[in-house]
């Protein structure tokens, strides 16, 4: 990173400087456990509790539930966390999709196909195009759920290199499409039938016969896409890589990327064709009607085993691919060179198993202890007290959320509990469940890139690491605290026009729920 007395300046500085006295992710990560221990026996011996209605994902049921503050210091919770660290650990999600995934882009990266990629890219693009090309591409990858943290992240620092940028910077903005445009895309994701179907169950306490679509954000979501790669284009260019400063730690001359040799042609075109021959396959075991891993009958496409398995085909995508320009390039002669290449990259996460083995044993003891629950309901109901109406409502509540989830970063556990409070109280407000959902994700996405707890943090502060050693949890945090600010603006000054010209949100889903007039009037005669 840049290493002068600019950098130090200013707001993002003085953040750093911050960031960087915190102690070692790993480190932080065990005084947090131990500090959720001591508040959790505090709260509990004055009886601390928070009661809210969540929705059950299996039977769709709302029930009412009270939550008491757990003393993890207690025999029984000393017991069961001592009994349950090792699965934690091999239990922590971000485990097993980084382990899996990595496999097959290990391969890819390690024969030389990603380098090659990128050289071709470099010879047929401009590079002023690359920045939106990247946070695009990030947007994008949310369709396949958390693929693009393990996948384009990385490759972001990769493709900055190959045009003699920072890799810093490439990392930044392919971490900023994917974490911080969460909630945006051009395609209808796995997410949105989760979350109509919490909004939907939430919204027929007051009306029986509310359904909220899966299309409900489609419009707004669409323009969004738009919104966050303009805006995180603009945040890369003009902030972030200039703050950086110069890169100078190039592996090879940054000419050699123009040359692509005869041994490299034939492995792409090797690559290519084993390319096309998976996806096909991809396609013929998916779309027929009860296909192999398509949905069956029931079903819908996010339901299916293709999706519920999209970490393994992804490492498939590259992992094939791989093998077969290996082979083609001449680089692989045996499964023994496979194998050595998976070795080499599993090894290379050794920093990040550390720091998750940890990570795992705070959020256990977090989720144990009940605070997230209580902190977010009392939150919760602090707004519900306040009154406000409208656009400062949904302000407010966006804001809220944006908070909540630095602390909470499971989108769905927090749509669950907040969604039976806040859909019913904005119905009852003129707002129609679709928006109040749609705030809500807006506030969910933006806090995402500067959430410590957020699973793929410490990937990204790993990640980041391999470019500078010197990179703490201070300098991810600053790097990509503009990007969640501007995130958070543009997108509320997005939603305050979708609201002011009454626009629809998706199809057939608009701003104001016109029966709650009805039900107010009628209360008040």
């Amino acid at each position: 990173m840049k290493n002068n007395n600019d950098k130090n300046k200013g707001f993002l500085g003085f953040v750093e400087r911050i960031g960087n006295k915190l102690p070692n992710p790993a480190t932080l990560f065990i005084y947090l456990s131990i500090g959720v221990m001591i508040i959790s026996f505090v709260l509990a011996k004055y009886g601390v509790s928070a009661t809210y209605k969540s929705i059950d994902s299996k039977t769709n049921e709302i029930t009412e539930t009270t939550v008491i503050a757990v003393n993890l210091l207690s025999k029984d919770s000393l017991r069961e966390f001592m009994s349950s660290i090792l699965t934690n650990f091999t239990n922590f999600f971000a485990l097993r999709t980084v382990f899996v995934i990595i496999l097959g882009v290990g391969v890819a990266e390690g024969t030389g196909l990603l380098e090659t990629l990128i050289k071709k890219i470099a010879m047929n693009t401009s590079k002023k195009w690359i920045t939106p090309i990247i946070v695009f591409l990030g947007v994008m990858s949310n369709v396949a759920s958390s693929t693009g943290y393990v996948v384009l992240v990385p490759l972001g620092a990769i493709l900055f290199m190959g045009f003699g940028r920072h890799p810093i910077a490439g990392l930044a903005a392919a971490f900023a499409g994917v974490s911080g445009g969460w909630s945006a895309n051009l395609l209808i994701g796995s997410n949105d039938p989760m979350f109509a179907g919490m909004s939907t169950q939430a919204a027929q306490q007051l009306n029986p016969n509310y359904l909220v679509q899966a299309t409900s954000n489609w419009y707004f979501m669409i323009a969004s896409t738009f919104l966050i790669v303009i805006v995180g284009w603009y945040i890369t260019d003009k902030i972030i890589e200039p703050r950086l400063g110069e890169y100078k730690n190039f592996d090879k001359d940054e000419n050699d990327i123009k040359n692509i040799s005869k041994e490299d042609k034939r492995g792409l075109k090797f690559a290519g064709i084993a390319s096309l021959i998976y996806l096909a396959l991809i396609l013929i075991s998916i779309i027929p009607a009860n296909s192999l891993f398509g949905p069956q009958a029931g079903e819908s496409f996010s339901q299916s085993t293709f999706m519920n398995s999209i970490i393994v085909f992804m490492s498939l995508l590259f992992l094939i691919p791989g093998v077969a320009y290996g082979i083609g390039a001449g680089k692989i002669k045996n499964d023994n060179d496979v194998i050595e290449l998976m070795n080499k990259s599993i090894a290379g996460l050794s920093s990040f198993m550390v720091l998750i083995f940890f990570a795992a044993q705070f959020t256990y003891l977090f989720a144990a202890s009940n605070l997230g629950t209580i902190m977010s309901v009392k939150g919760s109901e602090l707004l519900r007290n306040i009154g406000l109406v409208g656009l400062p409502l949904l302000i407010s509540y966006i804001l809220l959320t944006a908070l909540i989830n630095i602390f909470i970063a499971v989108d769905s556990a927090k749509w669950a509990m907040m969604a039976p409070i806040f859909v019913p109280m904005f119905m009852n407000l003129g707002i129609s469940p679709e928006m109040t959902q749609l705030a809500y994700r807006i506030g969910d996405s933006s806090t995402n890139i500067i959430a410590p707890l957020m699973p793929f943090f410490v990937l990204v502060v790993a990640f980041m690491q391999k470019y500078d050693k010197k990179v703490k949890l201070g300098s991810v945090i600053s790097i990509m605290l503009p990007y969640s600010l501007a995130f958070l603006a543009s997108w509320t000054v997005l939603l305050i026009v979708w609201y002011i010209f009454n626009l629809p949100l998706g199809p057939g889903a608009q701003i104001e729920y016109v029966a709650s007039i009805t039900k107010i009037i009628g209360g008040i005669l």
